[in-house]
C-alpha cells in the first residue's frame, strides 16, 4: 500500500536498529533480533474508593495519553489497614501494542522525559531478567496531552516496556537505539 503511514521509530527500527543489533550481537536471523511487543500503562489510586472522580479522571488522562480506553483494575483481595474491600476499583490499566506502541515509546522518550524535574536520564537497572523494562513517573504531567488545568490530582504511573529480548543486555541496547536516555553510571 501506498501512502501508509509508518511510524517514525519503527521506520528506524527498520532501517538502523536491526542492522546494527546483527551486527553487535550477531544474530543469524533477522527474526533474532529483539523488538517491541508492547507498552503498559497503570495508575494505581487507592484515593479512589472514597472518591470516584479521581479514577475517572485518571482513566480520561490515560486515554488521552494511549489513544485507547483503558480498564479499571479492582482490588483482588480486602485490606483493612488501607480500607480496600475485595472488588474496589482502585486503579486503571491500557496496553498498547503495534504501531501504536511505537509512537507511545517515541512520545515518551521525546516529549515527556525532557519535561521531567531534574531530570538525569532513567535507571539501568529497571530490567526483569527477561528484557522487560519497567519505570515510574511522578507526575502525569509530563505529557503534553494532559491538560494542567483539568486535572484534579497529580498522581504516578508505571510504565513497563515489553521487548522480545532474551536478555537484558539486549533489550538495553535496544532501547538505547530507539534513543532511550540512561542515567551514566
Amino acid at each position: 500500500m501506498e501512502g501508509k503511514y509508518i511510524p517514525r521509530l519503527k521506520e528506524k527500527y527498520k532501517k538502523e536498529i536491526i542492522p546494527g543489533l546483527i551486527e553487535k550481537f550477531a544474530y543469524k536471523n533477522v527474526n533474532q533480533v529483539p523488538k517491541l511487543v508492547k507498552i503498559g500503562l497503570n495508575v494505581g489510586l487507592g484515593e479512589a474508593t472514597v472518591n470516584p472522580k479521581l479514577l475517572e479522571a485518571a482513566a480520561e488522562e490515560l486515554k488521552v495519553i494511549s489513544g485507547q480506553k483503558p480498564v479499571i483494575t479492582r482490588a483482588r483481595k480486602s485490606i483493612a489497614s488501607f480500607k480496600v474491600r475485595e472488588g474496589n476499583a482502585i486503579g486503571c490499566s491500557v496496553t498498547v501494542r503495534g504501531d501504536r506502541a511505537y509512537e507511545l515509546l517515541d512520545h515518551f522518550i521525546s516529549l515527556a522525559l525532557p519535561r521531567v524535574r531534574d531530570f538525569k536520564g532513567v535507571s539501568t537497572k529497571a530490567f526483569d531478567g527477561r528484557g522487560n523494562y519497567t519505570l515510574g513517573v511522578k507526575e502525569q504531567i509530563i505529557f503534553p496531552e494532559v491538560d494542567y488545568d483539568k486535572v484534579e490530582k497529580i498522581h504516578g504511573m508505571n510504565i513497563t516496556i515489553v521487548t522480545s529480548a532474551k536478555t537484558d543486555e539486549e533489550a538495553r541496547e535496544l532501547l538505547k537505539q530507539f534513543g532511550m536516555p540512561f542515567r551514566r553510571r
